[in-house]
């Protein structure tokens, strides 16, 4: 078998198998990953929901709020110490996020990482009766 066909067959049966690995890359390689599993962690939040009233609806008797699904944190370039962003947005029937917008603000390139972010963003909708329902969200980032 020639070699390079061996080497071939040894990259397809062992893919982790790599020949002259430097340093620096798989350092590049292990600081990516844990940014990864900075951005994908559920970490816990502090986020107000309310209601959006509808007027053709009666009340609601049995109540459920948005549940979040995905909700990964924005990756702020430099977060200042005491820089502080706030977001209102709504959470449609669909659990997408929607009509996101700045209340505080720490700056403009800031807030428009913020902004991407939540528009990623899935939650199970809240649900009134058990019908899904919108809802309004407001969350606080800051750079501490």
């Amino acid at each position: 078998m020639p070699l390079r066909k061996f080497i071939a067959v040894l990259l397809v049966l062992f893919p982790g198998l790599c020949f002259g690995k430097s340093d620096a890359i798989a350092e590049s390689q292990n600081a990516l990953t844990m940014r990864e599993h900075r951005v994908w962690a559920s970490p816990k939040r502090e986020i107000e929901f309310a209601a959006i009233g509808h007027t053709s609806r009666s009340s609601c008797e049995a109540t459920r709020p948005p549940e979040a699904l995905a909700t990964p944190s924005p990756l702020l370039d430099n977060p200042k110490i005491n820089a502080r962003i706030k977001v209102s947005f709504i959470i449609g029937t669909d659990g997408r996020v929607h009509s996101p917008f700045i209340l505080e603000s720490a700056g403009r390139q800031d807030d428009q990482v913020v902004l991407d972010a939540v528009r990623t963003w899935r939650y199970r909708p809240a649900t009134c009766n058990g019908v899904p329902t919108e809802s309004e969200a407001r969350i606080g980032f800051s750079g501490r």
